[in-house]
């Protein structure tokens, strides 16, 4: 349930980010090139002008496969004279989903001709012992910000994923403040999330009333008919972002051409497009989608996964038992080996749905029989009840 005040989440979040400066020396504004950190970092500079904290400190990781229009985006931000720049051009690792023999980008590797060269004004040395993105986060302050507590403040919002509400409405991650996570409790690192109660509608609102520059990629796509909601910035072909280059030829051709040199399986997903590059319709010659998805496994993917693939299946198998509708999670475990998601990024954030969310919950004893019945009595044969019941002794 959602309980709103007398005030808009505009004004709302400039107050979280004003307490959020008065709490920490060391703010950090984390962007992406995409509408939501666009927002974060106009909020934060407002914010940092009026507390007299200017320059404001602001991080872009750049993950090299980028659009170019992102890349313009991040050149306004990070040339602007009220902020110190931390833009990162340095070695690290990207899943690449499109190919079976090359799984990594090795972004600004030496002696490789990268996708543009590198900014005058970017961080290039890696001393953070680690390579992959999503670990830079805690690893950096861990080293910038070794003695001293800070934060970064970014724009994740809850209306994308029913989970990311949960979590950001739950648990206190510092003082009173829910809308965050913690990176490192001992060393008093966090990340903070302003904006988590904003919709599409206010982001756009914000952009367009304050004439905020923007990633022009947001044009292109309104242009193509994509759904607001499915407006999204990112890397290009990890396993979660191989659907821009379904449209990457058509939006940046030179950037289309740069990337099928650098990194093979792009040319392949980008021709095959996303009708033929995933699968919606079980082929005529499988009698079920769990004799498909075994049959990818053991003839699509490289020997060195296969186990992998079939240790987390059996398990989940083992798991989804008693459902009576088991071939949705067949379907997204078939994604899962077409994007090489030998990590199971896609399959994990499609298991996170409520739907599943509460049943691997009611299997680790959170809930009792009870609790669920009313949400699964449909999804479970009724002869399967006391069996079910006397499995888990609940």
């Amino acid at each position: 349930m959602k309980i709103y005040k007398n005030i808009s989440v505009f004004d709302e979040s400039m107050n979280r980010i004003r307490n959020i400066f008065n709490e920490f020396k060391n703010v950090v504004v984390c962007v992406s090139g995409g509408k939501d950190s666009t927002v974060i970092f106009n909020l934060s500079l407002i914010i940092a002008k009026e507390l007299n904290r200017l320059p404001l400190k602001v991080m872009f990781i750049d993950q090299e496969a980028e659009w170019e229009a992102t890349i313009e985006q991040i050149k306004k931000i990070m040339y602007n004279p009220n902020v110190k720049p931390y833009w990162y051009q340095m070695p690290i690792w990207l899943f690449n989903a499109t190919s079976q023999s090359e799984h990594w980008l090795y972004c600004w590797e030496e002696n490789k001709e990268w996708m543009r060269k590198k900014e005058l004004i970017a961080i290039k040395e890696n001393i953070y012992n680690e390579v992959r993105y999503a670990k830079l986060y805690i690893k950096i302050p861990e080293i910038e910000y070794n003695n001293e507590p800070m934060c970064y403040l970014a724009g994740v919002r809850a209306e994308e994923s029913p989970t990311r509400f949960m979590g950001l409405t739950q648990g206190i991650t510092y003082k009173e403040i829910t809308w965050g996570k913690i990176l490192n409790k001992n060393k008093n690192h966090y990340t903070f999330y302003p904006i988590y109660d904003w919709s599409y509608t206010d982001i756009w609102k914000a952009i367009f009333t304050n004439k905020w520059d923007y990633n022009e990629i947001y044009n292109k796509y309104y242009m193509d008919g994509v759904p607001f909601k499915a407006m999204r910035i990112s890397n290009l072909h990890h396993e979660k972002a191989v659907h821009a280059l379904f449209v990457l030829q058509k939006y940046e051709n030179n950037t289309y051409e740069k990337l099928v040199e650098r990194l093979k399986g792009i040319d392949m997903a980008g021709k095959f497009g996303e009708e033929q590059y995933y699968i919606n319709d079980l082929p005529f010659m499988f009698r079920g989608w769990k004799e498909y998805r075994d049959y990818l496994r053991d003839n699509l993917i490289a020997e060195e996964f296969k186990n992998i693939f079939k240790k987390k299946f059996d398990k989940l198998d083992n798991e989804i038992e008693y459902l009576i509708d088991k071939n949705e999670v067949y379907k997204a475990e078939v994604q899962s080996i077409l994007t090489n998601d030998w990590e199971f990024v896609k399959l994990e954030d499609y298991l996170r749905m409520p739907k599943y969310a509460c049943w691997f919950q009611f299997l680790k004893g959170k809930y009792k029989w009870d609790d669920i019945l009313p949400i699964y009595r449909k999804n479970i044969r009724e002869e399967d009840y006391g069996r079910l019941q006397k499995t888990t002794g609940r």
